[in-house]
């Protein structure tokens, strides 16, 4: 499944709802069933700059494919990032960093997020598009 598939997928999951409470309350089911973090992986320099709550972001390389592991103290903002990795997991480095996220206006969530966490959430795409960078230049 592309990049793109993927992000209409998550914009039709997102269109059974009206409410943007009932779309709140599937981003926090969402953020419960992202897996937590190991305690060894939750270090400094995996934390995400620029999250009003703490990120942290693991990334390995996988028959370079990019895979994605994240964990956060606020649930909303585990299911932001949960919605991320839907989308960027198993890509590679070069489709992650060409991708256009569409999903993320399309579905209304930038309007709809404090903008602290709006902040937050392009802090969180700026993040993993620095690690498909980086993951090319090894």
């Amino acid at each position: 499944m592309s990049i793109q598939e993927k992000q209409q997928e998550i914009i039709d999951e997102f269109a059974i709802y009206d409410d943007w409470m009932d779309k709140y309350e599937y981003i926090i089911e969402l953020g419960k069933s992202v897996p937590t973090l190991a305690p060894e992986l939750k270090t400094k320099d995996r934390l995400i700059e620029g999250c009003q709550s703490n990120v942290w972001l693991a990334t390995e390389i996988k028959e370079g494919k990019m895979h994605f592991s994240a964990d956060s103290d606020a649930i909303i903002t585990k299911g932001i990032i949960g919605l991320l990795i839907q989308v960027y997991n198993n890509e590679s480095p070069a489709d992650i960093l060409q991708a256009e996220l569409f999903f993320i206006n399309q579905i209304g969530l930038a309007e709809h997020l404090s903008p602290t966490r709006a902040n937050g959430l392009l802090s969180m795409v700026k993040r993993m598009k620095t690690e498909a960078l980086q993951s090319l230049a090894k």
